[in-house]
């Protein structure tokens, strides 16, 4: 019986594969083993999108470590890769820490099994906020099951004593990086930032987000020669530092909503050949 599943499986993926992207589950996005080819082409968003040509980040260089390899989820478009470069350069510069760089995008986008409803176009990546010095050339096995410490406190009425200027320097090269939309982190350490830095211009790209209290993510907008790629709206006005920081301590923002029931939105017709390799 076994011995008959791999036939079975192998049957059945071409008719999976023959139907429209709107159709696919995440989990044939998250099978493809590497890019399709073809320059960098980013269709749809970076919640409903996917990417030919990704470029995958090395696990390591100087400044940074992948993590989690397993997850195949360290690709995106050479404008994200090469902002993550840098960032993990500026930072060594300024004598942080190696960065530990999480979930990017699969190699041809689309939406992740687990983990993420974004990420899907090759514009996002995961930055985890751990500043402890780090061994350079940590094995990809030791760094499949890290665990960062959260930087707020259980209520989230604020950040906690682990939080330091150093977070608060590092989130601030992210955002000031150029084609970056926005740094999305826990609304404590939003608050944070705004009081130590309310006012300053970069704050109006870090804005806040439920989780993100032990991570950063980078969210770029659509690069230059990208016709099929969509950008959400850009950040209002101002540095972000008002009364709409205290709806996220409502009991509306910490019990949301769940989505009522329903079939997963279509993804763009044109990311089929993408899945396929076309």
């Amino acid at each position: 019986m076994t011995s008959a599943l791999p036939r079975l499986l192998l049957f059945l993926l071409p008719l999976v594969l023959a139907a429209p992207a709107a159709a696919q589950p995440a989990t044939a996005w998250a099978a493809a083993p590497g890019p399709a080819p073809g320059p960098p082409h980013i269709i749809g968003t970076t919640n409903l999108g996917c990417i030919a040509g990704a470029q995958q980040l090395a696990p390591e260089g100087p400044g940074w470590q992948a993590v989690r390899l397993s997850r195949n989820r360290h690709w995106g478009h050479p404008a994200l890769v090469e902002t993550v470069q840098r960032l993990a350069g500026q930072a060594r510069a300024k004598g942080l820490p190696i960065l530990w760089i999480g979930d990017m995008s699969q190699p041809r986008g689309g939406p992740m099994p687990y983990g993420h409803a974004s990420h899907q176009a090759g514009l996002d990546v995961d930055i985890w906020l751990d500043l402890t010095p780090k061994a350079a050339g940590l094995s990809a096995a030791a760094r499949e099951g890290i665990d960062v410490a959260t930087l707020v406190l259980p209520d989230e009425t604020d950040v906690n004593n682990r939080f330091t200027a150093q977070h608060a320097a590092l989130i601030r090269l992210a955002a000031e990086l150029p084609g970056v939309d926005r740094v999305l982190v826990n609304h404590a350490i939003k608050r944070a930032l705004c009081r130590r830095h309310g006012g300053e211009g970069w704050l109006r790209h870090v804005r806040p987000w439920r989780g993100h209290d032990s991570h950063m993510h980078i969210r770029m907008r659509c690069p230059p020669g990208q016709p099929d790629c969509r950008d959400i709206a850009p950040p209002p006005p101002g540095d972000g530092c008002d009364a709409s920081l205290d709806w996220w301590l409502s009991e509306e923002a910490r019990r949301p909503r769940p989505r009522p029931p329903g079939p997963p939105p279509a993804m763009p017709a044109a990311c089929t050949a993408i899945l396929r390799g076309g």
